[in-house]
């Protein structure tokens, strides 16, 4: 098993997908089950029983207890077995671990560290995602057979889109426009700004722009596993890059990532955007997120297979590395730093 940030809130699926079932997940390499109780909440438990580590998922649901397939052995929310079949006397040692969990934008997070300093406070949260005057649209749970980290890569990396997704995305005039970064406590900042330039075909599509635009790329990288990129376009010279942005077309990209082990990761996209549309028009924009993604779903996973076809071969570094490298240095400070209060 790699080492992972524990004391840290993951994302781990849509607060949708939860129901009155039993449902198993794999987050940094450890096998959870989830299921929402009577009264709303959530219950997040490792999903082996104790007594012979069956996986819970193949149980059933009773009320708010779980009840072992194989021998009927039967757990509480809060992991504590109630229930042995045939016997009054129930082992001290029959307990399951739980994890906290919360649920904000419309998913389920997990604390995966010491429980004590799971704060609920911080839990991720993008105020446009609550506001009226913004509209929010969850997209899909991508499963990408890659490294969390390459696809955090991925996501501090503004250049790759004039070359990866120039039917959506991109197009050629931010080819030579460098790239900026700078880096705060468990984040990462990268950015650019791309003056007097056609529109990117999204925004082409929806923006109604009649000449060329003043575009920007924000991409918020929060350790370990979620990014969030502000983007948009406004007419140029109509003072976008001073902040002027009361007559733009803006979004937040989110993406909150669930790392399951070294080689598979699912992203969890959704986008809030600054003007209301029809339901057409909202599935048309979530295609096209749809056909971009897909198309870093491709690359990473050549990637992820080529990594694991030449190990120990070391990347040529250039330019717009520099903050993904910060990035990998910044996880690795928080993953030692853990290790050193244990």
């Amino acid at each position: 098993m790699r080492k992972y940030v524990l004391n840290t809130w993951y994302p781990l699926t849509w607060s949708r997908n939860v129901g009155r079932e039993l449902a198993s997940y794999t987050l940094i390499e450890q096998k959870l089950v989830a299921y929402r109780k009577t009264d709303g909440s959530v219950a997040v438990l490792e999903d082996a029983c104790p007594h012979r580590l069956l996986p819970l998922s193949a149980g059933k649901l009773k009320g708010d207890t779980v009840e072992c397939g194989y021998h009927g052995m039967t757990f509480d929310c809060s992991g504590k077995c109630v229930r042995v079949p045939g016997q009054d006397n129930i082992p001290s040692t029959a307990v399951v671990k739980t994890f906290p969990a919360h649920e904000n934008m419309g998913m389920l997070w997990v604390w995966m560290g010491d429980p004590e300093l799971a704060d609920t406070s911080k839990v991720f949260d993008l105020p446009e995602y609550h506001s009226p005057e913004w509209s929010a649209v969850e997209g899909d749970a991508l499963l990408i057979k890659a490294d969390y980290l390459n696809l955090a890569d991925n996501l501090c990396d503004p250049a790759h889109v004039n070359f990866v997704h120039l039917s959506t995305l991109g197009n050629a005039s931010g080819e030579n426009i460098p790239v900026y970064f700078e880096e705060e406590e468990h984040k990462v900042l990268t950015w650019r700004w791309i003056l007097d330039a056609p529109a990117i075909p999204v925004f082409a599509k929806h923006g109604n722009f009649k000449g060329n635009v003043d575009r920007w790329h924000y991409y918020h990288y929060y350790a370990p596993s979620l990014a969030i990129i502000d983007f948009g376009s406004a007419n140029t010279g109509t003072g976008a890059p001073e902040g002027k942005l009361d007559n733009c077309i803006r979004m937040f990209a989110c993406h909150f990532i669930r790392p399951v082990d070294a080689h598979t990761s699912v992203d969890h996209w959704l986008h809030v955007k600054n003007f209301q549309a029809t339901d057409a028009q909202n599935k048309e924009l979530s295609d096209d997120f749809r056909i971009a993604f897909a198309e870093d779903k491709a690359i990473l996973e050549a990637i992820d297979e080529n990594e694991q076809r030449y190990p120990g071969r070391r990347p040529v570094r250039i330019a717009i590395d520099a903050a993904p490298q910060r990035m990998r240095r910044m996880v690795d400070r928080m993953i030692q730093a853990e290790a050193t209060t244990q």
